[in-house]
């Protein structure tokens, strides 16, 4: 799974950051990743990496654009830190609701640490001024670039002049809202740190990079399912046909919203969400992961709460369909659903 996946990225590189972030990569097969071994072995390791000097801190406040680039998309966002605070007063909007287990794991690794480490994702309606501003910026040589072993390229500009930070200080002021794109647990840790601290030492602020909405590159988030809730492949497909038009070999990616495919028994099904669901609802309920909760998820699978739900894994949509292909066709899951991504 996702730890020798870590494992074999770190292997023969002390400098991965997975040895801060994973640390269980470091310890025995089989250590419970939320041991305190493991905390203490993540301190251990990022203290080092400040003392060695391979991470040393800016000599003054400032900001830093960052670029990802990957094939022929490029995005642009600013490393800066957001306020707990207007997490906590949702100013900074969530969409997705957190997993006790996994937010109090993030709340652990930062009290471990005394440090965030992991930056929270999120987005703004872009504005003209810091699109001139990082337009600028990022036409000079990068302080950091460098291509990684996936392809991607990441290259980094610091933000030091004070007019700059200035600019991009009043310009963020007037926005009325900040969007988590990525990092639900990660931002609700900081916020609950930032509760238990009162504000004290960096707690008020939490790390992240703050990417225009008009950069974004939305992936579909896909759904393997553990059992079929006692039923056979057969009796899936028919309950499934009251929801869906089924298609008996349809695309592993769906061609458009309302469109989804399952992964049964070595096959792709092509699923289409008949109209009769989709009349009389609000906006929110008609996203095709909502339909798949309350018309699939729920009814079917018997899962209430995926949130809590050991039954059901989130497949992130850069991993691809090949990556569902193996969960099932290893026996670890039973089906799984890709979708199309959200607009």
């Amino acid at each position: 799974g996702r730890f020798a996946e870590a494992k074999e990225m770190a292997a023969g590189n002390p400098l991965s950051f997975l040895r801060v972030s994973k640390p269980e990569i470091e310890l025995p097969d089989g250590t419970d990743p939320y041991s305190d071994e493991v905390y203490a072995k993540g301190r251990e390791n990022f203290r080092k990496l400040i003392d060695d000097g391979v991470l040393r801190q800016d000599p003054q406040p400032m900001f830093h654009f960052y670029r990802q680039v990957m094939g022929k998309h490029s995005q642009i966002g600013l490393v800066a830190l957001a306020s707990s605070e207007e997490y906590l007063r949702n100013i900074v909007k969530k969409h997705e609701l957190t997993r006790p287990d996994k937010e109090d794991d993030r709340v652990r690794h930062i009290e471990s640490l005394e440090a965030q480490t992991g930056p929270v994702f999120l987005t703004y309606k872009a504005v003209k001024a810091i699109d001139a501003l990082a337009f600028r910026i990022t036409a000079e040589e990068p302080e950091i670039d460098f291509v990684a072993p996936d392809g991607v390229r990441h290259s980094s500009w610091p933000v030091s002049d004070p007019a700059d930070i200035q600019l991009l200080v009043d310009e963020f002021a007037k926005l009325p809202a900040l969007y988590i794109a990525d990092g639900h647990h990660r931002s609700a840790a900081a916020g609950r740190v930032f509760e238990s601290r009162g504000g004290a030492g960096g707690s008020g602020g939490f790390l992240t990079v703050i990417f225009p909405h008009n950069q974004m590159n939305i992936l579909a988030y896909n759904r393997a399912l553990k059992d079929l809730n006692g039923r056979t492949p057969e009796q899936l497909l028919e309950e499934l046909g009251r929801v869906f038009e089924v298609a008996a070999d349809g695309p592993a990616t769906p061609a458009a919203k309302h469109k989804l495919g399952l992964y049964l028994d070595g096959k792709w099904y092509g699923l289409s969400f008949r109209p009769a669901f989709m009349t009389g609802r609000p906006p929110i309920d008609l996203l095709d992961v909502s339909l798949l909760q309350t018309e699939v998820l729920a009814p079917v699978f018997g899962i209430d709460d995926p949130r809590t739900s050991k039954r059901i894994a989130f497949v992130g949509g850069i991993r691809g369909t090949a990556e569902l292909e193996k969960l099932v066709d290893s026996g670890e899951y039973a089906c799984a659903f890709s979708m199309f991504p959200t607009s």
